[in-house]
């Protein structure tokens, strides 16, 4: 490795760059690479094995490109595959330091905080949800929260062709929130465990009401980050600064430049790689 490092960011497609949009916002000055494996998504229905083998592959790639923090902006990879990786996996690197990180526990760590009634709803792939991961989390950092989920299989292809907008897409948002409320009258808090749902959160809002909050994750992984980075001088001292950004993707990066405009609101380059 050389000295100097930038940040990886990974996702299995395009949601991830909702988190690198804030992200951005808040660490404008670090440099960063944002790899989506647009290939091989969606992750949220493979096992356990694949989704770690195809994890540790993207991390891998992003260790070989310099990069000495990685964030797995994805909560499918988060929950199949990040304690693997950090407590395996990292443990035979020599290569230090070298830090991956997830998006479950910073959002895990302040929900219960903002839930008046103890009772959290959570959003998500049929992956994430069938992890088990949130409530995993949620009893670490707040134990007399009840956790209520609800997979939402529909959303991502939803969002990745554009139909979200549509009369029959928003009936099937509907219909998954309408049942993860219909589970408890109790939830005062929803959480978007999935970085593709920012694209939906004004419409789940208007579904639920406004006696209940709905819970994006970039804006806390973001400012987690922030913490994180103080705390760590170690690993705050080993990033580049150069403010810098660029993309690359496991897909055709004029189908990778198209779609990505809708989640990080601005036209992108990305480069083609395999891994």
């Amino acid at each position: 490795m050389n000295n100097l490092g930038p940040i990886g960011v990974f996702d299995s497609g395009y949601g991830g760059l909702t988190v690198l949009r804030e992200i951005l916002k808040e660490l404008p000055e670090y440099d960063y690479i944002y790899l989506g494996d647009n290939a091989r998504a969606p992750y949220g229905n493979r096992s356990f094995e694949v989704v770690h083998e195809f994890t540790l592959e993207a991390v891998n790639y992003l260790k070989d490109r310099g990069c000495r923090l990685v964030i797995l902006a994805c909560n499918t990879s988060s929950a199949k595959a990040l304690r693997t990786i950090q407590q395996i996996d990292l443990k035979h690197s020599k290569d230090e330091p070298f830090r991956v990180l997830g998006v479950i526990r910073p959002s895990t760590e302040i929900i219960g905080d903002l839930s008046k009634n103890n009772c959290v709803g959570i959003l998500g792939t049929e992956g994430t949800i069938q992890s088990g991961s949130y409530k995993i989390e949620l009893e670490k950092f707040s134990p007399n929260t009840t956790v209520i989920q609800q997979a939402c299989p529909m959303w991502v292809p939803l969002i990745e062709s554009n139909q979200h907008e549509t009369a029959i897409g928003k009936k099937l948002i509907e219909n998954d929130v309408y049942k993860l409320l219909s589970m408890s009258p109790a939830i005062d808090t929803i959480i978007l465990a999935c970085t593709h749902y920012p694209l939906i959160i004004n419409h789940v809002r208007e579904i639920v009401g406004e006696k209940i909050q709905v819970v994006s994750q970039g804006p806390i992984v973001a400012k987690k980050l922030h913490e994180y980075l103080q705390r760590n001088e170690f690993m705050e001292t080993k990033l580049s600064k150069g403010g810098s950004c660029s993309f690359l993707t496991t897909e055709k990066a004029s189908v990778f430049n198209s779609a990505a405009k809708q989640f990080l609101k601005q036209a992108i380059t990305a480069v083609q790689i395999r891994l």
